[in-house]
């Protein structure tokens, strides 16, 4: 498909992403973003990364995105920083324990190296984290963290090179018969392309919405903070507490704080709330006596579905979506990027990727919003994303 046009709508990191593999693969790339590239999910995203999941098709993307996280390392700026992480569930909260301990056996089934540890061999193997509470824990050693922002600044400046013209400030319109955008500030001209891939994080509801395609997204807040003090430990998460902790360059960032309410991806509060703050600060003296110095504090939007599982694919002839990641979006990105370029080419794409197609919604249905970052007691592991506090 040489010289094929294609119109790319989000510039955050899965965007990014698929504007450059569709551009190496010889199409004529056009990507709109309506801000600043990585200023929506990917910018306030945590930056966890791990390919430590229970389910085949989550583990496989998940293996795929850390394995471009790690080639990319050392380009335009971006590191990937290897670190363990740590999925732990407390003395007393039997059906999370159980649910760690049943979520590492299926991740080794998928050929994961996680291993499960007593609180006691936990305590052997990171002496800052306090252990002498946990129950059970899960080990992944095939993980690490980034700051998001760099990986879409770095892989902005591939796509440049590759041919994609990227246009910031530019807020535009889907049209479906056939495939094109509107640019605001161009009305009425419709640009005209044979493909167009919406990835606008918490706006792609809307977008699509206005383009007559209906699709089950709900956005929602998280929010994480990044403390000044000191730390020199593993990435981990409790599951009991629902707080998750990793290393920063200026000492430690956590988070979860899900506000598990439909959020107005125009109109909403950017700054993290008290209680979470006061949660997060509790968490983290009594799982790793840090006190936290709290430099900021933040809320960023994830994208909820009905199923929990991503809407990626066709949802009119030549136009895609790839959104709700329900706070896995950033940890993803390499993989989602390169499989809805695949899709867009008609390429083959990643064993199972099928299953998160979108006609399988009518669009309409009514659903709760769960947290991304859990451990649900029928033993699947959800995990975490997007700063990825959980966002998109």
């Amino acid at each position: 498909m040489t010289d094929t046009r294609v119109a790319v709508v989000g510039g955050g990191a899965v965007g990014v992403t698929a504007a450059h593999d569709l551009a190496l693969a010889g199409a004529d790339v056009t990507l709109f973003e309506r801000g600043d590239l990585g200023s929506g999910s990917s910018g306030r995203a945590a930056g966890v990364l791990y390919d430590a999941y229970a389910e085949d098709v989550d583990a496989a993307l998940g293996a795929r995105a850390l394995e471009r996280f790690r080639r990319l390392s050392g380009t335009n700026g971006f590191v990937f920083e290897e670190c363990p992480y740590v999925l732990l569930a407390r003395t007393g909260d039997d059906d999370r324990a159980e649910a760690v301990r049943d979520a590492a056996e299926r991740m080794r089934v998928h050929d994961r190296p996680v291993e499960t540890l007593s609180g006691a061999e936990l305590g052997e193997r990171f002496p800052t984290l306090r252990t002498d509470d946990v129950a059970v824990a899960a080990v992944a050693s095939n993980a690490g963290w980034t700051d998001p922002a760099s990986y879409v600044s770095a892989v902005a400046e591939l796509a440049r090179d590759a041919g994609v013209e990227i246009r910031t400030d530019s807020e535009v319109a889907v049209t479906t018969t056939p495939p094109g955008v509107a640019v605001a500030d161009e009305a009425p001209v419709t640009r005209r392309y044979e493909a167009v891939v919406v990835a606008a994080g918490a706006h792609t509801k809307r977008v699509l919405a206005d383009a007559g395609v209906a699709v089950p997204l709900k956005p929602y807040r998280v929010q994480a903070l990044v403390s000044r003090a000191d730390y020199d430990g593993p990435m981990w998460y409790d599951a009991s507490a629902g707080v998750y902790a990793r290393p920063h360059p200026d000492g430690l960032l956590a988070g979860d704080g899900t506000v598990p309410v439909e959020a107005d991806p125009d109109e909403w509060e950017r700054d993290a709330d008290d209680w979470f703050v006061d949660d997060v600060t509790g968490t983290l003296r009594d799982r790793a006596g840090h006190d936290p110095d709290v430099a900021r504090a933040w809320a960023g939007l994830c994208t909820a579905t009905p199923d929990g599982d991503p809407l990626l694919g066709e949802v009119a002839p030549g136009v895609f979506v790839a959104a709700g990641w329900q706070g896995h979006g950033f940890m993803r990105a390499p993989a989602t990027g390169e499989a809805v370029a695949a899709q867009v080419l008609g390429a083959e794409t990643a064993t199972g990727i099928e299953q998160f197609t979108p006609d399988r919604f009518d669009g309409d249905e009514t659903f709760a919003i769960r947290e991304g970052m859990t451990v649900e007691t029928d033993g699947r592991e959800n995990g975490t994303d997007s700063r990825d506090n959980g966002t998109d």
